[in-house]
């Protein structure tokens, strides 16, 4: 009965069939889902035509074209026709371009290009990011499926030595208490193993949120190379993040956009020289063309006093760059501590990988010898669970430190926002 309820509840969590997605395709889709993501490249878009903007500013003027009717109780003059008229249609197009502005239009130029770089450098940060996430589930899925196998294998081991013990018992060789020790430790084994399946399905389905799909979907092997060491010292490591990682390069274009911003509501006190040009025409009717009226003027502006907004503004600058310096001073210093944190997880999970295997194989001798010395009867049966426990604990370490290098190498490629080629790949 026990049995059949085990076969159920498998069935109940097992997929007959499963859509498998390669690491690549589902960065390659997961990526452009990613809401953060999509936000940054947004953000890309937006300064990019705010830079744009600030550059038309020094070559284009402000141009803008409008046009309108006007009806009247009674008749008055009108400029175009030179007669009187209940109906009054006019068109103009007006032009303008600052000369002069204190220096502000090179300042929001400075602003602009920092902020692009800076929304670039976010780009590549988030891109990163969004990759350690799809990744870290990619290999929750491929660490779940091969736990699932070690919880298999214990099920299969626990059997094979209950049907052992079973026929000690009728030979007199063993009591009745070893076979029912291996029966508790049979049904450990398989609640263990319906516990691993569970967290597949659920590991299965992250994965496929990730990827954009409403169902569960399995991770392709990435094969069974061994973790190499990392192609870059952890003194360039770090010159490398605080030079051109994402992090450190968004924070120093925030900060000079924030200078820039400064020096900006400085030409606020300055005067401004401003060239104007019109063309306006009147009539009756549209468009209008009975009388064309043009002019050209120039207007010189100087800002004394307008009640403060000037002192706020630059008072607010003020305070935003001090914010920028002293969060670029803490990201340099936050980029030193996660590359050194970054490369010791990976050297510890590399050497961690190394134990593992030692540990496994360790596990299995001892259970071999274990399983002999008990058939012999020359060891009791709490020896030979112990064995096998110990066996399936060293196999399901063995399995986490192998993605977990994986992770700590996808956590450092962040930090440096770029790919390291290890060897061997």
């Amino acid at each position: 009965m026990i049995a059949v309820a085990f076969a159920l509840a498998l069935q109940a969590v097992t997929p007959d069939t499963l859509p498998l997605i390669t690491l690549e395709e589902a960065l390659r889709r997961g990526t452009q889902l990613d809401p953060s993501y999509v936000v940054a490249l947004g953000q890309v878009r937006d300064a990019s035509w705010q830079r744009t903007a600030a550059i038309a500013a020094f070559v284009a003027p402000a141009v803008t074209a409008t046009t309108g009717a006007s009806w009247f109780s009674s008749e008055i003059f009108n400029i175009g026709t030179g007669q009187p008229s209940s109906k009054i249609v006019s068109a103009q197009l007006s032009a303008s371009y600052d000369l002069f502005r204190g220096g502000g239009k090179l300042f929001d130029l400075q602003r602009r290009r920092a902020e692009f770089a800076s929304a670039e450098a976010s780009e590549v940060e988030a891109r990163f990011r969004t990759a350690l996430f799809i990744e870290s589930d990619f290999y929750d899925v491929l660490a779940q499926q091969e736990l699932v196998r070690v919880a298999e294998e214990r099920v299969r081991r626990a059997g094979e030595q209950l049907g052992v013990a079973r026929a000690r018992v009728l030979t007199g060789g063993a009591v009745q208490t070893d076979s029912l020790q291996l029966v508790l430790e049979l049904n450990r084994a398989r609640v263990d193993l319906l516990r691993q399946r569970s967290q597949l399905r659920v590991a299965r389905l992250q994965l496929g949120r990730r990827v954009g799909s409403p169902t569960p979907v399995g991770a392709a092997p990435v094969g069974p190379t061994p973790p190499a060491a990392l192609p870059i010292t952890e003194e360039d490591a770090v010159a490398e993040a605080l030079g051109e990682g994402p992090a450190a390069l968004a924070a120093r274009a925030d900060a000079r956009a924030a200078s820039a911003a400064v020096r900006s509501a400085w030409s606020l006190y300055l005067p401004s020289v401003t060239l104007t040009g019109q063309v306006s025409a009147f009539d009756v009717s549209f468009f209008p063309n009975a009388t064309t009226r043009s002019s050209v003027g120039f207007t010189i502006a100087l800002p004394i006093w307008n009640n403060g907004q000037r002192e706020i503004a630059l008072s607010r600058a003020r305070s935003a760059r001090a914010v920028a310096e002293a969060t670029r001073r803490d990201t340099e210093l936050a980029v030193r501590r996660d590359v050194v944190e970054a490369y010791e997880a990976y050297r510890t999970a590399r050497a961690s990988f190394d134990l593992a295997e030692e540990a496994v194989t360790v596990a299995r001798e001892n259970l071999r010898v274990q399983d002999e010395r008990y058939r012999a009867g020359a060891t009791t049966i709490l020896d030979l669970v112990i064995a096998q426990v110990d066996l399936a604990a060293a196999e399901a370490d063995l399995v986490q430190a192998r993605y977990a290098t994986r992770l700590a190498l996808a956590g450092m490629e962040a930090l440096l926002g770029r790919r390291l080629t290890m060897e061997g790949q």
